[in-house]
């Protein structure tokens, strides 16, 4: 064998190993890039998502927040008195002492009053009796939305009105002497409106006193 034909057969061998080698590195570095992305496209997505769902959240916050700032401005004002209720009493307290006071048996009977403006359709006063209460003596008047004294109020107003104790408006109320105190309330839709006088009986709780049923709601001016 000649020199040159040895030398041919080293150049193919030669380049041969040098193509497997090439390639060799070309299919390790293509796993890797394969490999790089399927790892983006999974912990990438995933990291969208979750700041997503963290921006959603925070905006739910931001809503919730918002809503509770503009109801509190319109259903407090102070604890000189207080306005515009509309949630009704969910307490199933309040429930449960509207039916027994319905179940009493007593009748209520009513006589004519006097009108105290010309926006009354008529007035009465009537024989009814307080609603009870579980706050201790000696009693302050807590105009709160939320306080017990709102709740047993409700009580006194649909004790002396047809009104549902969970499902009437309670517009306006306010100081009308000592441990005295007036509302106005209306039905949901409403088309019935009231001022009902209440008093304080020590031990006793609220006592509505006087009932006017209203031509219109001299009080709605207030959120308009």
């Amino acid at each position: 064998m000649s020199d040159y034909d040895h030398l041919s057969r080293v150049n193919k061998y030669e380049k041969r190993r040098k193509n497997t080698k090439s390639l060799s590195m070309f299919i390790v570095l293509g796993s890797i890039l394969l490999i790089a992305l399927v790892l983006l496209l999974i912990f990438g997505g995933g990291g969208n998502t979750a700041s997503d769902e963290t921006e959603q959240s925070d905006h739910a916050d931001n809503t919730q927040v918002s809503g509770d700032s503009e109801t509190s401005g319109m259903d407090k004002l102070d604890n000189e008195e207080a306005s515009h209720d509309d949630s009704g009493a969910d307490n199933k307290g309040n429930e449960e002492a509207a039916e027994m006071d319905g179940d009493s048996g007593k009748d209520i009977t009513t006589e004519k009053a006097e009108p105290s403006d010309d926006n009354v359709l008529e007035a009465y006063t009537g024989n009814w009796e307080p609603v009870g209460t579980e706050q201790p003596e000696p009693h302050t008047v807590n105009f709160n939305e939320d306080s017990q004294d709102r709740k047993e109020m409700r009580q006194a107003v649909a004790a002396a009105t047809d009104l549902n104790v969970n499902d009437f408006i309670m517009w306006y109320i306010s100081r009308n002497g000592e441990q005295k105190v007036l509302a106005t309330v209306s039905s949901k839709d409403e088309s019935e409106v009231y001022r009902v006088y209440m008093s304080w009986i020590s031990n006793e709780g609220w006592k509505p006193t006087k009932v006017e049923r209203l031509k219109e709601n001299d009080q709605k001016w207030r959120y308009e």
